[in-house]
């Protein structure tokens, strides 16, 4: 059996994207230009959207907070979130000078609990941004209920949830904005990338303005070759675009999203099937009429079943050559959260528990059955030490 490192969350790159690349590069057109607007296309399209409500940019970060911009969120406002989350989403939610209010997860599907959520909306509240946890959806017909009652935008954080539906219905199409990651860790990649899509075409021409310094055309509408055009500066923009070497790598992993699909879900299945007898957490299983993105796969260790601590067990899998992570703490754990806003862990104690004794396994499709194997006979070594 090999020995070789297994980095977590390796992405599989085939020949079409590093040719692509190649043909960006010999093209003389690196910047924002045709492939960008043909990953904007193609992107709409699979989420069931036309293209004039997709923004490509550089990070789903720049997605977030565009949108909330879009949304009209701004000082004095309260955005509701889930403290199981990357930094991100909060950080966004400050960048636009509005209140992050978090609520408490549901302890089986780690996504927003509509009754906390429920409970946290104030006269201040203007969003709800929930994020489709791990790539499983969120209770969306509640979530959209509250929003509608409130007149609260709702603006999706689907960095995990490409794939993801509910009920039918595409994660990211439900809200006003659903924001989208294309980080070198998610299920179709970029290398840095986000995506954001719209019910509105308008919004995302402001979007799109807003993503490159507030600049009425782009540098491909400037210099391309039907002549130098003037631009007007019509608000005060960010450097948030996408670029077309970034857009040619996507174009490619887009053309295999349901295969590698196929093949994280078959991988999830086998875990869960292995882990099934040992003194661990498995994530639930996807809940009917609902489809699982399966971009993390995610093990609760609690000391006292298992003999060994979480970070204890991230080290010893470390040991053994293999990359695990951490998806989250809780967000009241980071020093920056406390220490600007008072909070404390306890406050929501389950996404405090759940931050507490979450791994992350690999699960990419680049993954060999052998690979596979290997994960399994090493946390299987690991929990059962005690």
């Amino acid at each position: 059996m090999s020995d070789e490192f297994l980095v977590f969350g390796a992405p599989q790159i085939a020949r079409a994207e590093i040719d692509e690349v190649v043909a960006v590069l010999e093209s003389g057109w690196l910047g924002t230009g045709p492939r960008v607007a043909a990953f904007e296309h193609a992107f709409a399209t699979y989420k069931s959207r036309v293209a004039s409500h997709a923004a490509a940019v550089n990070s789903c970060t720049a997605a977030l907070h565009l949108a909330l911009l879009a949304s009209g969120v701004g000082p004095g406002d309260e955005v509701i979130t889930t403290p199981l989350t990357f930094c991100a989403t909060v950080n966004a939610i400050l960048h636009a000078g509005a209140t992050p209010v978090l609520a408490d997860v549901d302890p089986l599907t780690m996504n927003l609990d509509p009754a906390a959520v429920a409970a946290a909306i104030t006269p201040r509240t203007r969003a709800i941004l929930p994020v489709h946890f791990a790539g499983r959806p969120c209770d969306m017909d509640a979530l959209l209920a509250l929003a509608e009652r409130h007149g609260l935008q709702l603006i999706e954080d689907c960095a995990h949830a490409i794939e993801t539906e509910w009920r039918g219905r595409k994660a990211g199409t439900f809200g006003d904005f659903g924001c989208f990651s294309f980080y070198v860790t998610k299920n179709v990649i970029t290398g840095e990338g986000g995506m954001v899509l719209a019910r509105d075409a308008r919004a995302i021409g402001r979007i799109k303005m807003l993503a490159l310094h507030g600049m009425s055309k782009d540098a491909w509408h400037r210099f391309g070759d039907a002549g130098y055009k003037h631009y007007f500066v019509m608000e005060c923009g960010f450097k948030y675009n996408m670029t077309d070497l970034q857009a040619a790598i996507g174009l490619h992993q887009l053309t295999r999203i349901e295969a590698n699909w196929l093949r994280r879900r078959a991988l999830w299945a086998h875990y869960q099937s292995a882990f099934a007898d040992l003194p661990v957490t498995c994530p639930a299983e996807p809940a009917h009429d609902t489809r699982h993105a399966h971009h993390l796969y995610t093990l609760l260790i609690d000391a006292d079943a298992c003999g060994i601590t979480r970070d204890a067990f991230l080290e010893a899998m470390t040991a053994r050559g293999i990359g695990v992570g951490v998806h989250y703490l809780s967000i009241p754990e980071h020093p920056y959260y406390q220490q600007r806003f008072g909070w404390r862990p306890e406050q929501w104690p389950r996404a405090m528990r759940i931050g507490r004794q979450t791994v992350s396994l690999p699960l990419s499709p680049r993954l060999t059955d052998v690979d596979a194997e290997r994960v399994i006979g090493a946390v299987r070594d690991e929990t059962r030490r005690s």
